[in-house]
């Protein structure tokens, strides 16, 4: 007897193939089973999405149906809940079954014929009872510690655990596993951090505290073979604990207990490619379906956390568990005094405002800054420097004709990169050799306009260059960009640097400025913020406001030098609300103000989102698309009051010559918005094989975008 199999592919993006192909097999084989079926001409990996045990002489004809090519029977089939999983972030995300679960399988996976799988797993090291206790001596809780803790455990969350840079949010995740694995042996947890550079140091207290052999990583940084045997150890069960970014969230974990999300604000948990998913909105989802409990941890979370932590009798959903002090400080204790001065006992760096307006013209760095510096190198202490561009200068200018090193191929300008003289775009990749003249006027004047942590790194070393450390020597300058760590291991070499007191300055991006244990820094300067205080995208004060914090966070981390750190920023706009708030690292009024303008304006989270994006060679062809099958879905979007805005090109409009356009829908009802959406995908595809579609290259759905 012969059985139809409903299998699932991975099909391109647009494809009208959504949902999963019928095979035959010549065996009955569970849902969630891993196949090898063939496509076309090609051979490529499958899974099963449905299994139907009735003899396909009664249901239909064989003959029209292909049969698999083999099955990797030697894996567990993938559970319900996974499958759940992948389902719902189809059908939300507006992306077919098959490009969602495929691309969430290991890449090496989707290649391994039977028999190769099968010797894979006869080399696979069995764990033994490595998770039986703690490996370390873990620390004495705070009770703001216990006391979180203690609600994990006695109440169902979600949680949102806020709690101030360095008041020990790690350990609590760290019992938290601990007590789940004490309790449960089999159980497994996964723990999520935004970026791949977080990685390492958040590895290496957990496997100090539980052992190498129950703690794998999950990310994109690591090879193929790495991240297959990382994925093999959590779907097995031998992994009982799974650090991860964002493609964690997808993880199969059959007996998966705990999801904790640290930095749940970061944007880095929002795909930008592909099934545009959130991995933070994911996990919450995860958590409730496969009754995991589920943490999201934040000294400055998202408005739309903070919005659905609010008290249950005004509609909250998440349970907000607050640690206010740093770990050796007071409890409760308020970072600013009645009368305005700074209270040590916070533990909190002291925030200090630079108004640029009363400073040297063109000062890069103002004097009081730069001797705050130099005092702490004499002191032997650390600083850093923060400025969220890299690059020497975000662009060069001919001051004769006023030509500027704009991209060929991109609405945007190339960046000048001092340290191999080219000029470099940061969008498509295009890069070329400083010209010794201008390409306009043939001027030999061509100066850098603005500055990035390359200049800002060579200005300090030239301004520090006669002051010396307390041992006599130099001072040591180190920067850590995506330009200084593209090589593999440089940033862990540069980190150690750091960490063993052999830098006394650190420059960097945004790389740096969250989540890193920095224990010898006591200040911390944000060179030029003012950018995102006026910025068309409503949600860069947010942005902004946590990136400075998390900034701030980094200094003072220990309890022996919290009391003298600070937090320096450099602005032309010192009366700023946003900077008052920072000051008194008061993020809860920093929230209340941002959400009271956005019900106002009726913004997320009080209203839903979604954006459609196309792309094309030619403007208006993206135009015409998006205003064709707009005209097309208006009557049903006035129908569930929805509201469908005219299409307007993206901010940066070019991108390796294809030009972009996006329209905004947007509804006071979430429920409304997927109704819309789902009813108007086939609307999309048919505009598409229609003459607006013409010339178009792809288009894709954004729901829920963070970049507008």
């Amino acid at each position: 007897m012969r059985h139809r199999l409903s299998v699932l592919v991975q099909t391109p993006a647009h494809s009208q193939v959504a949902g999963p192909l019928s095979y035959l097999s010549e065996q009955a084989h569970a849902a969630g089973t891993l196949l090898r079926i063939p496509l076309g001409k090609r051979e490529l990996l499958g899974i099963v999405w449905e299994a139907d045990d009735a003899p396909t002489a009664e249901t239909f004809d064989p003959d029209k149906l292909r049969p698999i090519s083999a099955a990797l029977d030697a894996l567990p089939p993938l559970s319900a809940h996974w499958r759940a999983l992948v389902s719902f972030a189809a059908s939300y995300y507006q992306r077919s079954p098959g490009e969602v679960a495929l691309a969430a399988l290991p890449p090496q996976l989707r290649d391994l014929q039977p028999a190769q799988l099968a010797r894979r797993l006869q080399r696979r090291v069995k764990a033994g009872d490595e998770c039986s206790g703690p490996r370390d001596q873990p620390p004495a809780l705070t009770p703001a510690q216990a006391g979180a803790i203690e609600a994990i455990e006695s109440l169902p969350g979600p949680f949102l655990l806020f709690g101030a840079t360095g008041s020990g949010k790690t350990e609590v995740y760290l019992r938290c596993v601990a007590q789940l694995l004490a309790r449960e042996p089999d159980a497994q947890a996964l723990v999520m951090v935004p970026e791949i550079n977080l990685t390492p140091q958040l590895h290496e207290r957990f496997v100090a505290r539980f052992g190498s052999e129950s703690v794998v990583s999950l990310h994109s940084g690591m090879t193929n073979p790495q991240r297959l045997k990382s994925w093999l150890a959590a779907h097995l069960g031998t992994a009982r604990i799974v650090l991860g970014t964002r493609m964690a969230v997808f993880a199969s974990m059959p007996q998966l207990r705990l999801i904790v999300v640290d930095e749940e604000h970061d944007p880095s948990y929002k795909q930008q490619e592909g099934a545009r998913y959130s991995a933070r909105d994911l996990a919450v989802y995860r958590g409730k379906r496969e009754a995991a409990k589920v943490v999201l941890g934040s000294a400055t979370p998202s408005l739309e956390s903070w919005h659905h932590s609010r008290p249950a009798a005004e509609g909250g959903r998440y349970v907000r568990l607050h640690m206010p002090g740093r770990v050796g400080s007071a409890a409760d204790t308020p970072a600013v005094l009645p009368d305005g001065r700074h209270n040590p006992a916070c533990g909190l760096p002291l925030v200090r405002r630079v108004d640029m307006n009363h400073q040297p013209k063109h000062a890069v760095f103002s004097p009081p800054l730069l001797e705050a510096l130099k005092a702490r190198i004499a002191q032997g202490e650390q600083s850093m420097v923060f400025l969220n561009r890299r690059g020497y200068s975000p662009v060069l200018q001919c001051t004769e004709c006023d030509w500027k090193s704009d991209c060929p191929h991109c609405s945007t300008y190339r960046v000048f990169h001092k340290v191999d003289r080219t000029l470099r775009c940061h969008h498509c990749g295009y890069s070329s050799p400083v010209p010794r003249a201008c390409p306009g006027c043939g001027s030999p004047d061509i100066r850098p306009l603005g500055r990035g942590t390359e200049k800002l790194e060579e200005h300090l070393a030239e301004l520090l260059s006669e002051v010396r450390r307390p041992d006599g020597t130099p001072v040591r300058i180190a920067r850590i960009d995506a330009d200084t760590t593209r090589r593999k291991g440089e940033l862990e070499s540069q980190l150690a640097k750091v960490h063993s007191g052999e830098v006394d300055i650190l420059v960097g991006t945004q790389m740096i400025a969250k989540g890193h244990d920095f224990r010898r820094i006591t200040l911390v300067a944000a060179a030029n913020p003012d950018g995102a205080l006026f910025s068309s995208d409503f949600r860069a004060p947010e942005r902004l406001f946590s990136l400075l914090m998390q900034a701030a966070g980094r200094a003072g981390r220990a309890a022996d030098i919290s009391a003298q750190s600070e937090m320096w920023v450099q602005t032309f706009h010192p009366a700023h609300p946003l900077y008052d708030s920072l000051k008194k690292h008061d993020y809860p009024a920093f929230a209340d103000q941002q959400l009271a303008e956005r019900e106002q304006a009726a913004l997320p989270p009080f209203s839903f989102q979604a954006l459609v994006r196309a792309e094309a060679r030619q403007q208006e062809t993206a135009r015409d698309f998006l205003a064709a099958a707009s005209a097309l879905g208006s009557e049903s979007a006035a129908a569930l009051g929805v509201t469908l805005y005219p299409p307007v090109p993206m901010s940066v409009q070019r991108v390796a010559n294809v030009e972009r356009t996006q329209m905004l829908i947007e509804s006071p009802s979430r429920v409304a918005l997927q109704r819309f959406l789902g009813g108007w995908h086939d609307v999309l595809h048919t505009v598409r094989q229609g003459p607006e579609g013409k010339g178009l290259i792809r288009w894709a759905v954004d729901v829920d975008p963070l970049t507008i």
